[in-house]
């Protein structure tokens, strides 16, 4: 039990440490993903009014694959949130991994969501 208390104390303390740097606005939203075992979530998020203007996730009912948490699924949530970004009228963003490294499915969602048209 103690070693889950410290890992978790490790990973709150390195989110903090990159949320630090990285603030959300309007025009420049804040890209935040949130990478469970089954399925991996992504969201642009203005900071300054609290608000999520875009999100997209592997459990969309419109997901073409069964399981969510592979690299696969987490391309095609990139592209699609990027879709969604352009129909808002969303160019840039501020890539904000959390505590995961950029590496594996965090990697693979963001480099399609910068083919699809995202620059961060």
């Amino acid at each position: 039990m103690e070693h889950q208390k410290a890992k978790r104390r490790v990973q709150l303390r390195r989110r903090r440490h990159v949320r630090s740097k990285i603030v959300g606005t309007a025009e420049r939203p804040r890209l935040s993903v949130f990478r469970s075992s089954k399925h991996i979530y992504a969201q642009l998020i203005d900071d300054q009014s609290g608000v999520t203007l875009v999100a997209a996730s592997s459990m969309a009912k419109d997901q073409k694959q069964p399981y969510g948490g592979n690299i696969k699924a987490a391309q095609a949530v990139g592209k699609r949130l990027a879709e969604a970004a352009k129909g808002k009228g969303i160019t840039t963003a501020a890539f904000d991994r959390g505590h995961y490294r950029y590496h594996g499915r965090v990697k693979a969602l963001a480099d399609a969501a910068r083919e699809g048209g995202l620059k961060f």
